[in-house]
């Protein structure tokens, strides 16, 4: 199954009558392109300006600020475990349950059977990569449909997530990592956040000015013709699953570092949490394509909104319904800028 949500190759710079470029294509193209990327950017500004007016007293507090940056690393982290496969035109319903299961595996080694941290910490890792590599190889090796696979192994991760723990919350995790993700500093704020910062620049790199990024993104545009061209599809598409698992479980231990504790739990607003930040980023700073940045972004607005909304005393449940109607708006609004941005490369080329 493919998601369909990565532009066709764009046809802005094709030449006109005689040769010549259209430069007034080009440059509407050009303003269009940086009025779409600039979206988002500017609704997070009015956005903080909104709720630092309505409580000026709290929000402005720069403690309020590290604790988002601090808590939400989580997110950060997974939203990136997410980007290769969503480039290839995969989904991955897997990685939240993932992270959740690694983290268990953590407090479970550490704690029930006395491993030290990073022993335990290398295990967890190596687990997520052989999760990732076990859904790559089902979906490539029999063709079936990533969205049921993963899926299916998502309740799989969960499952397991609860019953080596026994259902309980497993606290007393080693210190050491509580000390570097949540404890020390950079700059007023937790390392957990800057770990998660330095991933999506990796990734921003990766997807955008390597081979393998660029493969993935021409997979995910049409994979017939990526196969027909001679890309490797099914080793592109086995290996971002990999890299997703490998990444799920990185969020795993940090989220273990930010709670002190593996706390077995439903995954699902997390999931919708990522997907929707994912989805969001496709919108921003690189329009039409899914970008380590524009997720980033959207994971601090999204995480930002539901602060400001605790804030003024919403309700729980408003969290689930936001995630929810975001991700709704963030996939339609993705499928406009392709529309949108498929037309215009259209009127540039006649």
């Amino acid at each position: 199954m493919t998601t369909n949500v990565n532009t066709p190759p764009d046809q802005a710079a094709a030449p006109g009558p005689g040769g010549k470029p259209r430069s007034g294509g080009l440059s509407r193209i050009f303003n269009g392109r940086v009025a779409e990327a600039s979206l988002l950017p500017i609704a997070f500004a009015l956005v903080i300006a909104g709720f630092g007016i309505a409580r000026p007293d709290t929000f402005f507090q720069w403690s309020n600020f590290t604790s988002i940056f601090g808590l939400n690393s989580t997110q950060l982290v997974l939203v990136m475990a997410l980007l290769i496969p969503l480039t290839n035109g995969d989904l991955d319903l897997s990685v939240a349950e993932l992270s959740g299961m690694t983290g268990i595996l953590v407090g479970w080694l550490n704690v029930n059977h006395g491993w030290a941290i990073v022993p335990a910490i290398l295990v967890a890792l190596a687990v997520g990569v052989l999760c990732g590599a076990i859904n790559g190889w089902i979906i490539v090796r029999f063709d079936v449909n990533p969205f049921i696979v993963t899926l299916a192994m998502g309740s799989v991760f969960d499952g397991i997530a609860f019953w080596l723990p026994n259902q309980q919350t497993i606290p007393g995790i080693s210190t050491k990592l509580t000390d570097w993700t949540a404890l020390h500093h950079f700059l007023g704020i937790p390392l957990d956040f800057w770990y998660g910062i330095v991933i999506m620049l990796v990734f921003f790199y990766v997807l955008t000015f390597t081979p393998f990024g660029q493969r993935a993104l021409f997979i995910g545009q049409s994979r017939e013709v990526a196969r027909l061209s001679g890309f490797r599809v099914n080793s592109s598409r086995f290996w971002a699953f990999v890299v997703a698992g490998f990444i799920a479980a990185i969020s795993g231990v940090i989220n273990d570092g930010i709670l002190s504790a593996a706390t077995p739990q439903n995954q699902g607003n997390l999931l919708l949490a990522v997907y929707a930040a994912a989805f969001l980023g496709f919108t921003t700073i690189q329009p039409g394509r899914f970008n380590a940045i524009g997720a980033g972004i959207s994971v601090y607005f999204l995480a930002v909104a539901v602060n400001g909304m605790n804030l003024l005393g919403a309700q729980t449940y408003i969290q689930s319904l936001f995630y929810g109607v975001f991700l709704v708006v963030a996939v339609v609004a993705s499928r406009i800028i392709n529309r949108r941005r498929a037309a215009t490369a259209a009127r540039a080329a006649t």
